[in-house]
């Protein structure tokens, strides 16, 4: 069993409102050198594969087609444990 990590995150140019909200709330809490805030997702997936190759083609394959929407997000994986 492998344990991987999918970083998420959107694209340079690719409005982001929350992240927009976030600071905000940080510049309003006193954090005033905050410049920019953006928002992603971690995800975590336990799978079966035959190798650590496997498992990052795989969870590779799973991030393209579902995990992030390519047209506007940037991921990247990483092979964190197992066999």
């Amino acid at each position: 069993m492998y344990k991987a990590h999918v970083y998420v995150v959107l694209k340079p140019g690719v409005l982001d409102p929350k992240g927009d909200a976030v600071k905000k709330s940080l510049h309003v809490m006193g954090y005033k050198g905050v410049n920019e805030v953006r928002i992603g997702k971690f995800i975590e997936v336990w799978l079966e594969a035959e190798s650590r190759e496997e498992a990052l083609r795989k969870v590779e394959k799973m991030s393209a087609e579902l995990l992030a929407n390519p047209v506007i997000e940037d991921y990247r994986v990483e092979i964190v444990g197992g066999e």
